[in-house]
């Protein structure tokens, strides 16, 4: 698996691929920037210090996929750790914003040790790919339903998204998601509820906060932080990419996110991981027919974070001047074809096929227990019916 030269990249480039970056982007940031606002307020950070925060996560997720998709040749996509965002958002310990700092630090530490060391890729070599394929299809089920239910509240919008979807994917397939954000955009911009404004142009600047380490803050926010991101995020971040069909080490995506995680954390990056439902959009055929060329659109989606990282203010007020209705058909629509691939997955082996459908119920139900969300719990309990079920059906 060598490396991506440039000639190479320019050579396979293509409008789909550029077009699913920015969409991975736009869903990214458009579902959970506020929480991360909201985070960050929580801990005491000010107006400058959040903007570092958006400045330093940018630059993490965007440098991660870009080096390493480039790297692997397969589409890696990277993510904030929206759980651990909401928990952040959350907490009332009352800890000085230094020592928050220093348990992100610690965190991430601990995701590039259990990267590194192999121990994270051979506990997840044990999940079978109708698990995965079963918990993907639930974390995506959402993002369709609401794709449908965004008519109800505009439906001249969505439902002109869904016809220019339809007639491109029959005639222009490879374009038929940036058409149809296009037609989004126009509609909702003839309809008035677009509305951009004025939009500040400013670079983010980096503020640095010492990290200092306590024992209140390692058992309050830095384990919470590590078990919560490796459970929520990047357990079906690997789940994705192996439902997806691609091989890829995952000893060193795991590894490499902690560490330059490590790096930014005094800056504000509180938890950076593999992305689940965004990385699904960088993988599926509308960034491109061949999959070996999937990897481009990982590439965009890092150059888009990059520009949302350095112009944070103004992105995050672009992104929120979207209705949201565009926002939730636009994301649903792009993951349609993965989402039935998912389901394929899932169901094809009929001796996995009841263990699979549990993985994928369980999932889509949005089930959360301590503080770790729907997808580990729906591979747990994937696993648990396919130890009861399938050896009675060898029998």
């Amino acid at each position: 698996m060598s490396a991506i030269s440039p000639a190479r990249l320019l050579r396979e480039h293509s409008l789909s691929a550029l077009a699913a970056g920015f969409v991975t982007v736009l869903v990214g940031f458009a579902s959970s920037a506020v929480i991360v606002f909201q985070a960050a307020q929580a801990v005491g950070a000010n107006q400058a210090q959040i903007t570092s925060w958006i400045l330093a996560l940018g630059l993490g997720m965007g440098l991660t996929c870009i080096g390493l998709s480039l790297r692997y040749s397969v589409p890696v996509v990277t993510a904030w750790s929206t759980p651990a965002a909401a928990m952040l958002a959350g907490t009332s310990s009352g800890l000085p914003l230094s020592d928050a700092i220093g348990a992100f630090v610690i965190s991430a530490v601990l995701v590039a040790l259990v990267g590194f060391s192999g121990v994270f890729e051979r506990m997840l070599g044990r999940i079978p790919l109708p698990l995965a394929a079963g918990m993907l299809a639930g974390v995506l089920l959402r993002f369709g339903l609401e794709a449908f239910v965004a008519v109800k509240t505009q439906p001249v919008l969505v439902l002109a998204m869904l016809a220019v979807y339809l007639l491109a994917r029959r005639l222009l397939p490879r374009y038929a998601v940036i058409l149809t954000l296009l037609t989004g955009l126009a509609v909702a911009a003839a309809e008035g509820i677009l509305h951009l404004g004025t939009l500040p142009l400013a670079p983010a600047a980096p503020v640095w906060v010492t990290p200092t380490f306590s024992l209140a803050a390692l058992l309050g926010l830095a384990l919470p932080i590590f078990f919560v991101t490796m459970a929520s995020q990047n357990v079906p971040g690997v789940a994705v990419i192996r439902a997806s069909g691609y091989q890829v080490p995952v000893s060193p995506l795991i590894g490499w996110t902690g560490a330059l995680n490590a790096v930014l954390a005094p800056w504000g990056a509180f938890s950076l991981n593999l992305a689940a439902i965004t990385a699904a959009i960088c993988m599926g055929a509308e960034a491109h027919p061949d999959p070996r060329r999937r990897y481009v659109a990982a590439v965009w989606a890092g150059v888009f974070y990059l520009i949302v990282g350095v112009f944070g203010a103004t992105v995050v007020a672009l992104l929120a001047a979207f209705p949201k209705e565009l926002v939730m058909a636009i994301a649903g629509i792009a993951l349609l074809g993965t989402l039935a691939n998912a389901l394929s997955g899932a169901l094809q082996d009929a001796g996995w096929r009841e263990p699979a459908l549990i993985a994928f119920l369980v999932t889509a139900s949005g089930l959360s227990l301590a503080g770790i969300g729907s997808a580990f719990w729906g591979l747990l309990a994937g696993g648990v019916a396919a130890l009861a079920l399938r050896p009675r059906a060898a029998t």
